[in-house]
């Protein structure tokens, strides 16, 4: 998805949700540790569950633990992939924001200078054309 279509409010409002969500999930310092707990039990179980397996054979408590434990390592996985992407999609909205004032501040500054160069370029054209 290229963010050079977007306009400046598209990207100001998602930058600003982004750094909101981001505040949030640095500010609930304790959920993350239980969301990293509940991985480990995750892995705890499915690992329960393969010792159970070659202890008493294949059984419907150790088959349940294996399913239980991968959903719940899935889900983690699956979030923390989430939030690497969104840190990174904010990184890349800023990076262009910034792009963006760079630019507007360097046509501010040398827009005079640019407009007496396109006034002497077109009339060096007029002149040239007759030739």
């Amino acid at each position: 998805m290229s963010m050079k279509k977007w306009t400046d409010k598209e990207l100001i409002t998602t930058r600003d949700k982004l750094e909101a969500w981001s505040l949030q999930y640095i500010k609930h310092s304790r959920g993350t540790r239980m969301w990293v707990i509940t991985a480990l039990l995750g892995a705890f179980a499915i690992s329960t569950g393969v010792a159970f397996l070659f202890l008493d054979g294949v059984t419907a408590l150790s088959l349940i633990l294996i399913l239980l434990g991968s959903i719940t390592c899935y889900s983690w996985y699956h979030s923390e992939k989430r939030k690497k992407a969104n840190i990174a999609f904010l990184a890349e909205v800023k990076k262009e924001l910034a792009y963006r004032e760079r630019q507007a501040s360097k046509i501010k500054t040398t827009g005079i200078t640019s407009d007496r160069k396109a006034s002497k370029n077109e009339s060096s054209k007029k002149i040239e054309a007759p030739h």
